[in-house]
């Protein structure tokens, strides 16, 4: 029998149009748990480029409440942490479970006041090294030893954060493994004649080869070594582009280390883009490429694969339990540019192992990471703490 829609808050000091991971994540949920006839409502700290108001409902129909548009952290902080203690009491009756996805100065007013009312608390750890760098800090400890005693389930996104959630005390019974999902629909392939269509639009030659790598420019995406390695592979490939989409305070460092390779136009860095941008470079790309040194639940991977790429990715838990070396992609070992370049190389030498590889890495998505395979893993959660309540 299906679970019965429940109502719930999620209470997520980031939520698109700000985006990350999890931010995309907690949006491509809650409008799922909508459409399933749950009753959601976000709690959103008023960050920039959230919409100057209090009251919203996104894109996809959630309805979603932020706090302190206009102010700057630490006052930010404050007022989110105070909003959201208060709409738990006030708004005691409307809803029967609380939904905490990321750690802050929310969690220590939330927590306690939810524990007060008696509802049932999950919470999603959204980042690896994330419950170490809790342990640092008085309000971190006390939300880890809050967490402990009054969370019904606590959601990490690789072994190595059950690892990581053990060893800071929490039970190992809390702990669910929680991917986040992809839009298996939006990130698809496409047919030849449209991905050459792309091409043209995007002003990539129809003959190049193309490694693209999607994300933030941040020291731990270790791009420096990332273009190290293609610069190293491209001396065999004349036709081999880089593209990195994103930004970040690395870019104008990594723009100039670009240049000194000497590979001019055939790196490019196309700042910022929107989901529908990203997409299109994925359909039009050939190979994708993740050689961080961490990762929580890589989402920009989960969306490669799902639109047929074969990966090459560094060796860390987050990479290894999405890419089977030699079935999905290739692993390179974490900042070797000859590793990386060998792992480039050998996918742009082969038409036929990034089709294998492709196809085996869309079908990974489809059966275990696609929105509603993920939802159908959230709806039984929540049943499950709901009955124990």
């Amino acid at each position: 029998m299906s679970p019965t829609p429940v109502s719930l808050l999620l209470v997520s000091y980031s939520y698109p149009p700000v985006l990350g991971g999890s931010e995309i994540e907690a949006q491509r949920v809650c409008g799922e748990l909508v459409r399933r006839g749950y009753r959601v409502k976000v709690l959103c700290a008023g960050l920039p480029g959230m919409p100057r108001v209090a009251e919203w409902t996104d894109p996809g129909g959630v309805p979603v409440r932020i706090f302190g548009g206009g102010s700057a952290p630490p006052r930010l902080d404050r007022l989110f942490a105070l909003g959201v203690a208060w709409t738990l009491w006030k708004e005691r009756r409307e809803y029967r479970l609380v939904y905490f996805l990321m750690q802050g100065l929310h969690l220590v007013t939330g927590l306690p006041v939810a524990r007060l009312l008696r509802k049932p608390i999950v919470m999603k750890v959204s980042g690896s090294s994330l419950i170490t760098a809790m342990r640092q800090s008085l309000a971190g400890r006390l939300e880890l030893r809050w967490l402990r005693k009054w969370a019904r389930r606590v959601m990490v996104l690789n072994p190595a954060m059950a690892e990581e959630a053990a060893a800071a005390g929490l039970r190992r019974e809390q702990l669910r493994w929680m991917p986040n999902p992809v839009d298996t629909s939006e990130f698809a392939p496409c047919q030849p004649a449209e991905r050459l269509e792309l091409r043209a639009r995007l002003g990539v030659p129809a003959e190049a080869l193309v490694a693209v790598y999607v994300g933030r420019l941040a020291p731990e995406k270790e791009l420096d070594s990332l273009l190290g390695g293609f610069a190293a592979a491209a001396g065999q490939f004349p036709a081999a582009w880089l593209v990195l989409v994103g930004d970040g305070a690395e870019g104008g460092r990594l723009q100039s280390r670009a240049a000194s390779l000497g590979l001019g136009p055939r790196i490019r860095f196309t700042g910022r883009l929107g989901i529908s941008e990203v997409c299109r470079w994925l359909q039009a790309a050939d190979v994708f490429a993740l050689v961080s040194s961490l990762e929580g639940f890589p989402c920009s991977l989960t969306e490669a694969m799902s639109a047929a790429l074969p990966s090459v990715v560094s060796g860390i838990p987050a990479n290894l339990q999405l890419i089977d070396d030699g079935v999905h992609g290739l692993h390179a070992a974490l900042r070797d540019e000859a590793s990386i370049a060998g792992a480039l190389a050998r996918l742009f030498s082969d038409a036929d192992l990034r089709a294998r590889f492709g196809e085996a890495a869309r079908r990974r998505v489809l059966e275990n990471y696609s929105t509603g395979k993920v939802v159908d893993r959230y709806e039984a959660l929540f049943a499950e703490a709901l009955q124990a309540s």
